[in-house]
């Protein structure tokens, strides 16, 4: 079969998700032939991923009828033929619905092919001399090995038609001995690392992901955000997100020395940690931010505004945006008033109004409540979306309020009397008092999530249903 000459770069989907065939230009005259092989620009318009590839091997068969597979390894491959012709043939041996799904195709040098980490690959040589060539996105070495899933070449269920009989091909004796497709252990995804997993927004995101055993949850002592020993001891290669639901929020605390100190630990120092590890692994990096990065003087607050925090805890949380934008994969997920399970201003309010209090709140700063329940599943479309990287702004939709507003419909939405809330100004509140600035405008303009496909609640549908179910619930 002659390779045809001057193709268009072109992509063709294949029944197993991830896996795509390019048809490659190949250029060529009396002298020989050129191809790009992989070019990184090119490709990635046509919908590669970035899979940012680090080993480039080689495997060179001698003979027409060498068979090779079918191994699913734990790394992507972009694969094809520097000479000579093969038949390939891929199973998925992912977990989920398409397990088992098989595609089969012959590839000369004007052909190469995307396989995901888990879909195992196979080849027959069908001319003598044919140079199989393969862009890994990880470093083989034989701790790996132990990570493979392997598929008999003769298994009944794929029933790959060989061009040439497996009786009359060159097998390897371990791929003669490879199991059956029903005695195959599928290859479980890469995990996801939840941080702060004790928090408000941990313990909504435990609930979102509770029946996802691919998704880790770390509380304060299951992973020290400032110890070396915690990054160096996890075998990253084995994630493929981590949630940063972690930080240190006592704004008013940050302003002192001890605090100002475990500010810029947990919200620089760490951040910097986590994204030196996602961009080393591909790893992508999903971290919440705060109305805080801005000084509140202009509003719905943009994603594009430029940060301008007033006190320490927005300085770090600044410093901690800037950091984790320089990661090629991340999310940063902006919210304001969050409120889930454990001390937050509604429960105090809640509470004041049990006990008969006639509280003074301010009412001079305007916002949205963000329900811990919506910006985890906020953050989980984003993962599965997989939208576009960047800053989103992820709040409780509806009319922007007061927290002096927000105190009276909890009092009110309670049976007591909402004018038993009375509104004070910032600066009369804290007078006299040490205290953190705070931004006066911390609505977020929502957009841009909604464009995705993601829809907020209501701040105030959420409210009713948080105090119908009872703050803990």
């Amino acid at each position: 079969m002659m390779m045809e000459f001057s193709k268009r770069l072109k992509t063709t989907t294949t029944p197993i998700p991830g896996v795509v065939l390019y048809d490659l230009p190949v250029h060529g005259d009396n002298r020989g032939w050129f191809k790009e092989n992989w070019q990184r620009e090119k490709m990635m318009a046509l919908g590669l991923p970035d899979f940012s590839p680090v080993q480039n091997n080689i495997s060179f068969n001698e003979k027409a009828g060498t068979t090779r597979g079918i191994h699913a390894e734990p790394w992507d491959k972009f694969i094809s033929v520097a000479t000579g012709r093969i038949f390939g043939a891929w199973v998925d041996l992912r977990e989920g619905e398409s397990f088992g799904a098989v595609f089969t195709a012959e590839l000369d040098p004007s052909q190469a092919i995307f396989i995901p980490r888990g879909v195992g690959n196979a080849f027959q040589t069908l001319e003598n001399d044919t140079a199989y060539t393969y862009l890994v996105n990880d470093h083989w070495s034989a701790d790996a090995q132990g990570q493979y899933t392997f598929l008999n070449l003769a298994d009944e269920t794929a029933a790959i038609a060989w061009p040439i009989p497996l009786a009359d091909a060159e097998l390897s004796d371990k791929d003669k001995t490879h199991p059956r497709l029903a005695e195959v252990s599928p290859m479980p995804p890469k995990k996801t690392l939840i941080l702060g997993a004790d928090g408000q927004l941990g313990k909504a995101l435990r609930a979102i992901y509770s029946d996802d055993t691919s998704v880790e949850f770390a509380a304060r002592a299951d992973f020290d955000l400032g110890s070396d020993t915690a990054y160096a001891d996890r075998n990253w290669k084995n994630y493929s997100s981590i949630i940063n639901a972690a930080a240190y929020t006592a704004v008013d605390d940050a302003e002192k020395p001890a605090g100002r100190n475990a500010a810029w630990a947990i919200n620089v120092t760490a951040v910097a940690k986590l994204a030196k590890v996602a961009s080393a692994h591909g790893i992508t990096l999903v971290h919440v931010s705060s109305d805080y990065v801005f000084d509140g003087t202009m509003g719905p607050h943009r994603e594009d505004e430029a940060l301008s925090p007033l006190g320490v805890y927005g300085q770090s949380k600044a410093a901690g945006d800037a950091v984790v934008s320089l990661i090629p994969k991340h999310y940063i997920v902006r919210t304001s008033w969050v409120i889930g399970k454990g001390n937050n201003f509604v429960k105090t309010m809640a509470s004041l109004a049990a006990r008969g209090v006639a509280p003074a709140v301010v009412n001079d700063q305007i916002g949205r409540l963000s329900f811990a329940e919506d910006i985890a599943a906020g953050i989980k479309h984003l993962l599965d979306s997989k939208v576009a990287y960047g800053v989103y702004n992820l709040s409780n939709d509806g009319e922007p309020q007061s927290w002096a507003d927000i105190a009276a419909d909890v009092y009110e939405l309670t049976g007591h009397p909402r004018d038993s809330v009375t509104g004070v100004s910032t600066a009369k509140y804290f007078e006299g008092k040490q205290a953190a600035p705070r931004p006066l405008e911390s609505t977020l303009e929502l957009g841009k999530i909604k464009a995705t496909g993601f829809k907020p609640a209501t701040a105030d549908k959420r409210l009713a249903d948080y105090l119908e179910k009872g703050a803990d619930a």
